[in-house]
């Protein structure tokens, strides 16, 4: 068996690892430098250097680097980045947009960064059209509470109006016909 089958089978094993590391910071989506580092099978510190050789290669919307605010934020919420003194880095990652992340395939040239890159590239797909799945269903839900609302307002409207009819005190009314002498 190929070396490549075997990563590309690691890789879709891997896909939903990559979908749950993509983190929206900024408002963009971004992959930290040290998954990524993880990924490829290289140290974080042996993936900055190589980008920091081609800096050009990468502009700041491609990659930036996070803020200590950013970053300790992100230590709540993720586990591998606990503190502790010679475990975790100590320095904020890189985060790195979609077009970071093509760019990388260039720098890092091997078999195994082009598979990675391959996979992220269809994690970033994936998530855009979940995200355009979900803006959908919203926007569905939205017009049947508009729709509804008029219906509701329709029927509020309704019923107080049968309730004024059934509050109205009825008039005494002539009876019709003959009375008897008693």
């Amino acid at each position: 068996m190929s070396t490549k089958n075997t990563l590309s089978r690691e890789l879709n094993v891997e896909s939903e690892v990559i979908g749950r590391r993509i983190y929206i910071i900024r408002s963009q989506k971004v992959v930290l430098s040290t998954h990524l580092a993880e990924l490829y099978g290289v140290k974080p510190k042996t993936l900055i250097q190589a980008v920091k050789r081609k800096a050009s290669r990468f502009p700041p919307d491609f990659m930036f680097k996070l803020t200590k605010d950013e970053f300790d934020s992100l230590r709540s919420q993720i586990v591998t980045l606990e503190k502790g003194r010679g475990r975790y880095p100590k320095y904020p990652p890189f985060a790195f947009t979609e077009q970071g992340v093509a760019m990388l395939s260039s720098v890092l040239n091997s078999e195994r960064a082009v598979q990675v890159n391959i996979a992220i590239m269809r994690a970033f797909v994936r998530l855009r059209e979940i995200l355009a799945l979900h803006k959908d269903l919203a926007r569905r839900i939205e017009a049947l509470e508009r729709k509804h609302a008029d219906h509701d307002a329709n029927i509020r409207v309704l019923f107080q109006t049968i309730r004024e009819y059934l509050e109205a005190a009825p008039k005494k009314r002539r009876r019709i016909g003959f009375e008897s002498d008693p």
